[in-house]
């Protein structure tokens, strides 16, 4: 609060780094490790709340709730989609009005109410309904929970995917403020920072896949949430404790301000004429990035009309956009071609979290006389994630520089396409185990070993080690450098619409199938089918990538020459007159005989 009400303070500028009180930062007292590793603490909860919720769940809306396998997966898909567009709502708050710092404050306070609901809706008996024997679950006699029932358990995961959507929106960024990155030295501390990040989110995860997993299944799913609860809660305390120590910035408006802004004005004035040459836009003289011809009707919205011809209204944005504004816009409408392709991979991802794990359920998963949870093969995920991704920079992308003798040895785009074509053979994969798995166990009557999900699970892993970083690479590699936190929204939102995608397909195929294909008995549906479907619809959404990545140009910084409309005109005319040169000596060449 002090930091936004004094802003103005001293003469500082929207860029100034402020302490908590509202005044420059002293660096021997702020920032650094200390304060990014007090940051750290609440991704770290957000981490083990959200994987030990989403990798387990499904088991307990089959097997306490009474809930069809179909309509759990719909439920954890919608959830986590949920989860990830609200980090969308949480960049744009805190980009906008509310700071980072107050941002992950509030998230944080709000998924520690979240989880405190969930661990109550799991724990009181009248919020599940009557326990169901094998004899009556095998003929699908068993009462499914009500409204009633399910009313308080929807109000928790919806309460966790808001917190969790402004805690995973801005925590990164929130710690990479507490180094400068002018300063050699704390630039440095930053990347070993993030690195760092990214190790804190794998421990987080394997901690609620593992443990908390585990107590749920074998101690109480009461105990396993309120552990969750507990972390969050010390996670917000121990944020808070350290505001003296943290590097502060005021908010400066967001990206997405400006793009519905641009689209609104080219809609407005949609019915008038385009300038007699692109100098006469709003703004041009000083552009910060080229004039292009693409999307040409939203120049439309830096056309000065009559009642901006007057310099009163030139500065107001809510009256006409500039000329870079709107060629920002057209840079980010251009990666949404690529950005379509991609959201087939999360919905293959989301499948980890659902119906994977449902088969787990119905397989061996016994070791000597200890049984492992259904929901902690999931480890197999995260841990293939983190050796392929310390692999892909210290032996794939040395070994592609070799052969490639490029600097980055694959483009993120050639990541993008290996974890597309992993995550095909993922699908392929988990196709052919679940039609072996189900052909024992109705001729057999023989559980197949849940290892056998190893394949699915190492294949998705090692296509989110090329993928993730490919996505995120870019985005913010092509994002205008004035809207680089768009990438982290376009990002988000590749991962929410793949889980979204999840949820429209079973519902289709659900009813298509007449519920022959994915049923809560396993051995009875045909789930190997949907598997081959979406290896299909992988590769069909394959080679649509493939094509626009082909014709994809990268993001190049060339210099914007001319900067007015004479000199433009100029280098016209010294052009025509060149060629007019050019041709009449030509035509003299061909005038001389042999």
């Amino acid at each position: 609060v002090l930091v936004g009400s004094h802003g103005e303070k001293d003469g500082l500028n929207d860029d100034a780094v402020l302490d908590y009180r509202g005044n420059p930062v002293d660096k021997s007292k702020t920032g650094g490790w200390l304060a990014a590793g007090l940051i750290l603490g609440c991704e770290l909860s957000e981490r083990i709340c959200v994987m030990g919720i989403s990798m387990n769940l499904v088991p307990y809306l089959v097997g306490d709730l009474h809930i069809s396998a179909a309509k759990s997966a719909t439920l954890v898909t919608n959830f986590m989609g949920t989860l990830n567009l609200l980090g969308l709502l949480g960049g744009f708050l805190a980009d906008a009005k509310l700071s980072r710092y107050v941002t992950v404050a509030i998230s944080a306070a709000i998924t520690s109410l979240g989880v405190i609901l969930l661990t109550v809706a799991t724990t009181i008996p009248s919020m599940r309904p009557s326990p169901c024997d094998e004899y009556r679950r095998q003929h699908h006699e068993c009462i499914e929970a009500n409204g009633r029932q399910l009313a308080l358990l929807y109000v928790a995961l919806y309460t966790i995917a808001l917190g969790c959507g402004g805690i995973k929106s801005n925590v990164s960024s929130f710690g990479s403020d507490q180094f400068d990155v002018t300063d050699p030295k704390e630039e440095n501390a930053m990347i070993f920072f993030i690195s760092r990040f990214y190790f804190g989110i794998s421990i987080g995860s394997l901690f609620g896949v593992i443990v908390l997993v585990y107590i749920q299944d074998n101690i109480g799913r009461g105990l396993g949430y309120g552990i969750s609860a507990a972390t969050m809660v010390i996670a917000l305390a121990v944020l808070l404790c350290g505001t003296p120590w943290y590097r502060f910035k005021r908010p400066q408006g967001s990206p997405l301000t400006i793009s519905w802004r641009v689209l609104f004005l080219a809609l407005k004035k949609r019915n008038q004429s385009y300038p007699s040459h692109p100098s006469l836009l709003n703004d041009y003289e000083n552009r910060k990035v080229p004039h292009t011809k693409r999307f040409k009707c939203l120049d439309k919205a830096a056309v000065l009309d009559d009642d901006c011809a007057a310099n009163t209204n030139k500065n107001k944005p809510c009256v006409v956009s500039t000329v870079t504004q709107v060629e920002e816009v057209k840079m980010v409408l251009k990666l949404l071609p690529i950005w379509s392709t991609c959201i087939l991979f999360w919905t293959i991802y989301s499948q980890m979290t659902t119906f994977t794990i449902h088969q787990a359920t119905a397989m061996h998963r016994t070791v000597g006389s200890f049984v492992i949870p259904a929901g902690s093969f999931s480890a197999f995920l995260v841990v293939t994630i983190l050796l392929f991704t310390s692999l892909n920079e210290k032996v794939f992308v040395p070994l592609a520089r070799k052969l490639t003798h490029n600097v980055q040895g694959i483009t993120c785009l050639q990541r993008i396409g290996i974890g597309l074509i992993l995550s095909i053979a993922a699908m392929v994969g988990a196709a052919i185990v679940e039609k072996e798995r189900r052909e024992r166990a109705i001729q057999k009557e023989i559980k197949l070993s849940a290892f056998w999900l190893f394949i699915q699970f190492f294949l998705v892993g090692c296509g989110e080690a090329f993928a993730y970083v490919g996505q995120l690479e870019f985005f913010i590699r092509e994002a205008p450098d004035r809207m680089k936190s768009m990438s982290t929204g376009l990002f988000l939102s590749t991962i929410s619409m793949g889980f979204f995608v999840s949820s429209l397909l079973v519902y289709i195929v659900d009813h298509a199938t007449k519920k022959s294909w994915l049923r809560t008995n396993l051995n009875k549906g045909k789930l190997n089918n949907f598997y081959w479907l979406l290896a299909a619809l992988g590769f069909i959404n394959l080679l649509v990538f493939l094509i626009l990545a082909s014709r994809h140009q990268y993001r190049t910084h060339l210099p914007i020459k001319p900067e007015s409309r004479e000199e433009e005109l100029k280098s016209l005319n010294n052009e025509m007159i060149e060629d007019v040169e050019k041709k009449a000596s030509i035509q003299s060449l061909k005038n001389i005989e042999p």
